[in-house]
């Protein structure tokens, strides 16, 4: 059982047995958070099963929503809520406006709290949305953060996976020693972290070139 659940039955416990109300108000908080953290896994379930099949499950949005609703007051969890707000947005309706909102705010909010893995994500995803409107010196200024910060977290699959988006731009823009640079790193990373899923896009990528 999760700490704070348990917490939450103790103070139940004192307050119809002792009359002890003065813990009821952090109890709620706490449930609320427990709440918001199962609504986000959800959420992230059904949209890794959306990246398989392509058919979109309405409650991935209301999942992510409700995790939003019950952040309120914590920067550091509304980041991330938003950030999967926008990434639903972006990824699954291809809708830039609303995903674009979501991912601005989020980055403002991580930044704020210091959410360095949730910035990562963010800068990634607003990358993506640089490249698809043709600004690719803004989304390689955008993917170069995100994988900066990727390398001093140690998050190596994600390094690797963000690559993949620095290949795509320089085939783009023509420079094809870069790409087979990045490429070569990108595929030593994947290895590495046994990140199939993002060999399989480098083996796209290599076939552009």
């Amino acid at each position: 059982m999760d700490e704070r659940v348990r917490r939450a039955g103790e103070v139940y416990e004192r307050a119809i047995f002792q009359g002890d109300l003065t813990g009821l108000a952090g109890a709620d908080r706490e449930l609320d958070a427990v709440e918001a953290e199962l609504a986000l896994v959800r959420g992230k379930v059904l949209h890794a099963r959306f990246l398989d099949t392509r058919a979109e499950d309405p409650r991935e949005l209301e999942l992510f929503q409700r995790a939003l609703e019950l952040s309120e007051g914590d920067d550091r969890a509304r980041a991330e809520a938003l950030f999967w707000v926008g990434c639903f947005h972006q990824v699954v309706r291809d809708d830039s406006e609303p995903a674009l909102v979501a991912l601005e705010s989020s980055a403002e909010l991580a930044r704020r709290s210091g959410d360095q893995l949730t910035l990562s994500y963010v800068l990634r995803h607003l990358g993506i949305a640089a490249h698809r409107a043709g600004r690719t010196e803004e989304a390689g200024r955008l993917l170069g953060e995100s994988t900066e910060l990727r390398r001093a977290l140690g998050f190596t699959e994600g390094v690797a996976a963000n690559l993949v988006g620095l290949v795509h731009l320089a085939i783009d823009e023509g420079r094809s020693a870069d790409a087979e640079a990045l490429l070569a790193e990108a595929t030593a990373l994947a290895e590495k972290a046994g990140a199939t899923a993002v060999l399989n896009h480098l083996t796209e990528a290599r076939g552009r070139l």
